[in-house]
């Protein structure tokens, strides 16, 4: 029974990490962009490196996170 939960835990865990997560930028501060989800607001700031992110981004844009990877909405 526990092989069986841990195996079911492991699964959630690796699908978790490719579902699509909405962002908004909220603020740009040099290298790094600070994003808040839009599905939870009340989450904490994200601060991601401008490098990882479209170029084109601007303060307020919408990004969404999938398969490892940001793009504009």
């Amino acid at each position: 029974m526990l092989a069986k939960l841990h195996f079911y835990l492991e699964e959630e865990r690796d699908t978790a990490m490719f579902e699509r997560v909405d962002y908004t930028v909220s603020r740009i501060d040099g290298d790094y962009a600070c994003l808040l989800q839009k599905e939870d607001p009340s989450a904490e700031e994200k601060c991601v490196a401008r490098a990882l992110l479209p170029p084109e981004i601007y303060e307020g844009c919408q990004l969404k996170y999938e398969m490892m990877s940001y793009e504009m909405l």
